[in-house]
């Protein structure tokens, strides 16, 4: 799942912005830092928060293609706004990953990022209890507005297809759909 959506909005060797504590900035040891330059943004020691204007400072010279807003190392609610906010200045895609809380999400006992991420991605075997998989869900519509007046659409849902299949997936398991189908059920 994460790295179909880096293969969709990144070409190798570009920059992402990313929650500290993954090996990635460590290591090349993972997809991830093997094709992309990675920069992880951290909390304040002394607070345990985001400090969202070094995260700003480290966008504005970093200047990377996607920021991933992530909880799995970071028990807070994340401010998605300020989040969006930093990617519209520097010209980055934003990513939340809500696999962790996305019953939390589902059941509106913490913000969601549906309002602000460009791409939100999420499992279903982690709070959703269904079977292993993943969901992206992706903005469509108008982009932006050029000066001539030309309206520019996203497009996600051919990057994204492409990214999954062929790319990263063969045929489909009929015996997942059928436990995803059950597990929608009885989350909505």
């Amino acid at each position: 799942l994460f790295i179909c959506n880096l293969c969709c909005f990144l070409q190798k060797s570009n920059s992402i912005i990313h929650t500290d504590r993954f090996y990635t900035e460590k290591k090349k040891i993972s997809a991830t830092s093997l094709f992309f330059e990675s920069m992880p943004y951290k909390v304040n020691p002394e607070t345990g928060l985001i400090d969202y204007d070094e995260l700003r400072q480290t966008a504005l010279r970093f200047k990377p293609k996607l920021i991933i807003a992530g909880v799995s190392c970071y028990s807070r609610h994340l401010d998605y706004g300020k989040f969006r906010s930093i990617c519209d200045e520097v010209g980055a895609y934003l990513m939340a990953d809500m696999a962790h809380i996305s019953g939390l999400v589902a059941a509106g006992v913490v913000p969601s990022p549906f309002s602000y991420a460009h791409i939100v991605t999420t499992t279903t075997h982690k709070s959703l209890r269904g079977p292993r998989a993943a969901m992206i869900f992706y903005r469509i519509g108008i982009e932006k507005k050029l000066p001539t007046g030309v309206e520019v659409k996203y497009d996600f849902k051919s990057k994204i297809d492409q990214a999954v299949f062929p790319g990263l997936q063969g045929g489909p398991h009929e015996n997942a759909i059928a436990g995803l189908l059950n597990m929608q059920g009885k989350v909505w």
